[in-house]
């Protein structure tokens, strides 16, 4: 979450934004919403750009699952109900969106002065909540940063899980990318320089090539000596 927050801070930053929008969808008992307050707070110290967080989730826990992809073997409808008023009590910044996040996307974004989102935080388990999720990508470019840095909770599992490139959420992924030919949800291969951590394998980006702000340079000194070194 830390890295994502401040990806994004640094990007809107670049950029000559002073705002920008961590969201999560699936919240359950607020554990990853209250460690991206934390973030965010340090990231704003360290940046300057202030972050607004936002999460997002049905408050009922998981729905029935829709066919194979969502993993029912796995996953079961009612799992991960919040408890709403512990979970408020808890909250010091970030703001709960509670409904279908097939309807709530929309809605929220066109009703509410929202900075523009830079990392999303994807934790729905479903294939199809999952896919709904990724309207967020639909909305003006004035909502959104050029490139948002992803977390994907559930594509690495265990021998029970056996997450795999036709369920779940990387067939969301897959199914993104095939459906849009000027933007798309890529894998983050800045990584393969560095020591691997199983966090890194997660964290994708998604690219609007048609944004306004797309192609606009970002460059600085340090930015030269890290390409060259």
């Amino acid at each position: 979450y830390a890295y994502c927050i401040l990806s994004a801070a640094n990007l809107a930053k670049a950029l000559g934004l002073r705002k920008i929008s961590a969201i999560e969808f699936g919240v359950a008992g607020g554990n990853g919403l209250i460690m991206a307050e934390y973030h965010a707070k340090k990231v704003e110290e360290e940046t300057g750009v202030e972050v607004e967080v936002y999460g997002f989730d049905t408050g009922e826990g998981l729905p029935n699952p829709v066919d194979y992809r969502d993993i029912p073997y796995i996953w079961k409808s009612g799992f991960y109900r919040m408890d709403q008023a512990a979970l408020k009590k808890r909250l010091t910044r970030a703001k709960l969106v509670l409904g279908d996040v097939k309807e709530t996307v929309k809605d929220f974004f066109a009703n509410n002065e929202v900075a523009p989102v830079g990392c999303i935080f994807h934790d729905l388990d479903f294939y199809s909540s999952t896919k709904d999720s990724f309207r967020i990508f639909d909305l003006e470019s004035h909502s959104r940063l050029p490139r948002i840095f992803n977390y994907f909770d559930d594509i690495l599992g265990n021998e029970a899980a056996l997450y795999n490139d036709y369920t779940g959420e990387r067939l969301a992924i897959a199914e993104y990318n095939i459906e849009h030919e000027q933007s798309k949800i890529a894998t983050s291969y800045q990584f393969l320089d560095v020591a691997p951590f199983p966090w890194h394998n997660k964290i994708f980006v998604h690219h609007d090539f048609q944004h306004p702000d797309y192609c606009k340079y970002i460059g600085s000194a340090d930015l030269q000596n890290r390409l060259e070194g």
